[in-house]
């Protein structure tokens, strides 16, 4: 493998862990891949590059990551942060006067990255009542996909780490 992917870099795989990850490069540069297709789309539709970060941000730390979320802000930060933004990166919930779209998306991210045999149609529902289009539906599933994926693998790779 010639350089690390994200995954491996956060994971701290060190030696121990170095063929195993050799062995599974594929999946780790198609999981890289993934992470540059969800997080940094050519197309991004109706969730721009920075909301995608902030979310990513918020669900690396419901899942106990700080590195992962922080790597989140990195690219917030390049994508033109704002206050709002920041403050869904580090897991404060919008005003009640916040922007509707927002509330839906962000309780939506909460639900399936914290609860997510909760998560029923009608949270869709609540999605598109929001004025989420189907496509971007779609894209923040993806993204909430993705991010908690990747969340689990690096957690499982520290794991090993310690004891390999």
């Amino acid at each position: 493998m010639s350089s690390p992917h994200l995954i491996e870099t956060l994971s701290g795989a060190g030696s121990g862990l170095a063929g195993t990850l050799a062995e599974r490069s594929e999946i780790l540069g198609l999981s890289q891949a993934a992470h540059d297709a969800v997080l940094l789309p050519r197309e991004p539709g109706g969730i721009g590059h920075g909301e995608r970060a902030a979310f990513a941000a918020r669900m690396a730390r419901a899942n106990a990551d700080d590195a992962l979320a922080e790597h989140y802000r990195t690219l917030l930060r390049r994508a033109s942060e704002s206050p709002a933004l920041l403050a869904i990166a580090d897991g404060i919930d919008p005003t009640a006067d916040a922007d509707v779209r927002l509330r839906a998306i962000i309780r939506h991210v909460d639900l399936v990255t914290l609860s997510p045999k909760d998560a029923t149609k009608a949270d869709i529902a609540t999605l598109v009542a929001a004025g989420l289009s189907e496509p971007d539906i779609v894209r923040l599933a993806e993204l909430i996909a993705f991010v908690n994926y990747q969340a689990r693998v690096i957690a499982g790779l520290r794991l090993l780490g310690t004891i390999a």
